[in-house]
């Protein structure tokens, strides 16, 4: 005699849910992918190496532990470039945040040929880095257009890439002037975003232009503040081209980023392991100013509160 049938059924493996979640995976699967091949094995690999001391050219790959980071603490050279790296980031933020706010509220006014003046602002952006920094070059030199154009209301500018105080200055206003468009773009999308009828009833009550700039348009643009701000600094912090090309990181140590410098250890002097270590520390700042603003977000942005 036959066993009775199961009065349930067993379900079946292949089920909506798990469905959904294969397909799920298949759609994530490139990006995490490029995340691990292109992010994490670089960064572990960077890891590895600054605890060994690797010379290319004498073909030597030893491990020396700790060493390197001894010596990160013991450089005398560190400090400056540490120094010149604040400077930079500070002053490219505080500029290039302001200008684009400004550009950006002008050119949110209804007026005839704001496309025009939008184009321009924003066509330094999509220039190629090195183009746009070798013209500066020869225009910030002492017999450069700059002084040029200073000569014929009599003034006798300065060798701008070559005076210390001068050449930090010269860097950051030409960053600025490059990649001020990409920041008035976001700020402009987020002004245009703030709803009329809060300036109507602003006035209503008396509020002036200042007053509603202050309390109305900065606390709804705040998100973009933000997200700009992380952008803006991260950027400032891996800047080499424009340092490679104009300045080759003087006069002296004066314009000698954190990046420039990593660079000059690991491919001009051959100190990879070093230079594997500037960049493990170059990671961990980047890593806690962007943890820093994104904890100040509630301060910030105006939805957090």
């Amino acid at each position: 005699m036959s066993a009775p049938a199961s009065s349930k059924s067993k379900p079946p493996f292949w089920t909506i849910a798990r469905r959904d979640a294969a397909a799920g995976y298949v759609f994530i699967a490139p990006q995490l992918l490029g995340i691990v091949t292109f992010v994490l094995v670089p960064l572990g690999l960077v890891f590895w190496y600054s605890l060994h001391e690797w010379n290319v050219l004498a073909s030597s790959f030893n491990f020396v532990g700790a060493a390197n980071y001894q010596m990160l603490l013991a450089d005398p050279n560190l400090p400056a470039v540490l120094t010149a790296s604040a400077i930079f980031s500070a002053g490219l933020v505080v500029l290039n945040m302001s200008l684009a706010l400004l550009l950006a509220v002008l050119l949110d006014q209804k007026l005839k040929g704001m496309v025009v003046f939008r184009t321009l602002f924003f066509s330094p952006v999509v220039v190629s880095l090195v183009a746009w920094t070798i013209v500066w070059s020869f225009l910030l030199q002492a017999n450069g257009g700059i002084n040029g154009m200073l000569a014929v209301v009599g003034i006798e500018g300065p060798n701008w890439l070559r005076t210390p105080t001068t050449a930090m200055i010269s860097v950051v206003v030409v960053q600025v002037f490059k990649n001020v468009g990409l920041n008035m773009v976001l700020f402009l999308a987020a002004l245009q975003g703030v709803p009329k009828e809060l300036y109507e009833a602003a006035r209503v009550d008396g509020a002036g232009r200042f007053k509603q700039f202050r309390r109305i348009t900065l606390p709804m643009i705040s998100p973009t503040i933000l997200l700009t701000s992380i952008i803006t600094i991260v950027g400032s912090l891996q800047v080499f081209a424009q340092i490679a090309v104009l300045t080759q990181g003087g006069p002296g140590m004066t314009t000698t980023v954190l990046v420039y410098y990593l660079y000059q250890q690991a491919f001009q002097f051959h100190f990879f392991g070093y230079g594997s270590t500037l960049s493990i520390l170059l990671f961990v700042i980047v890593a806690v100013l962007t943890f820093a603003q994104w904890q100040l977000r509630k301060r910030i942005v105006f939805y957090e509160n």
